[in-house]
């Protein structure tokens, strides 16, 4: 069943240079609606910089992004308000390690949305038990395994409850037993229509899950596809010299 088009993110020619140093040469991407991108490419290749971007932790140096149409570079753009529809899960977690998790998870909606505790928790508890955390809810991330904490990390992000989740090399500081635990949460909510950005070296998922693949190198798209046309058949040397070293 092919999805309907329904373009919720439009990259223009971004661009994105740190001092003399450009990380970005000039992106073009849209993303739609329920989509699941997964960009790939070496370390260095501005990945990180275009998720960045996405949700202006960075401020792009040229080009523009469009969400539902509408620049977000204009000026009077709500920043926060932008934000909050974009979720982000890091490499190393980023969860406040004096808090409790039930806490890790509320904090957001209490502080950012003015979501009265009662409610807030109740909701916390259906997020934990969905990535099958909630035995854990008074436990503090010390207690917690790597996948533990990463689980934890996107109920946060979904008690945002944003339209996008950007996932930046979310299994890469994990033991590989409990890469396994934080990629079946992803895939599910791929199959609940999340739309999602995902950065990793897991070529498993980006064959079984992405709907699109980007492969990155050198501040530019090198290559783009469906993920299996892309990973069994490469038409690039430098997407092929990259994979051969993945697979």
């Amino acid at each position: 069943m092919t999805k309907e088009k329904d373009v919720i993110i439009q990259v223009k020619g971004l661009k994105k240079s740190f001092g003399s140093l450009e990380v970005l040469k000039g992106l073009d991407v849209e993303i739609d609606r329920g989509e699941v991108v997964v960009v790939i490419g070496p370390s260095g290749s501005g990945k990180s910089t275009f998720l960045r971007c996405l949700n202006l932790l960075e401020s792009p140096t040229a080009g523009d992004i469009l969400f539902h149409g509408e620049s977000i570079l204009r000026k009077g753009l709500n920043l926060d308000g932008y934000r909050e529809k974009f979720g982000m899960v890091f490499q190393l977690f980023n969860l406040f390690e004096n808090l409790s998790v039930l806490d890790n998870v509320t904090i957001g909606p209490r502080k950012v949305k003015k979501i009265a505790k009662e409610e807030a928790e109740k909701q916390a508890m259906g997020l934990l038990k969905r990535v099958g955390l909630d035995n854990k809810a008074d436990a503090y991330p010390s207690q917690l395994s790597g996948g533990q904490k990463q689980r934890v990390a996107i109920a946060r992000t979904l008690a945002m409850e944003p339209e996008v989740i950007l996932f930046d090399e979310a299994t890469s500081a994990l033991d590989p037993e409990m890469v396994g635990e934080v990629l079946q949460i992803m895939r599910q909510l791929a199959e609940d229509g999340m739309t999602m950005v995902v950065v990793t070296h897991e070529m498993g998922f980006a064959r079984e899950v992405g709907d699109r693949l980007i492969f990155m190198d050198g501040g530019y798209i090198v290559e783009e596809g469906d993920p299996r046309n892309v990973i069994a058949n490469p038409q690039h040397q430098r997407t092929k010299n990259f994979l051969s070293k993945m697979l």
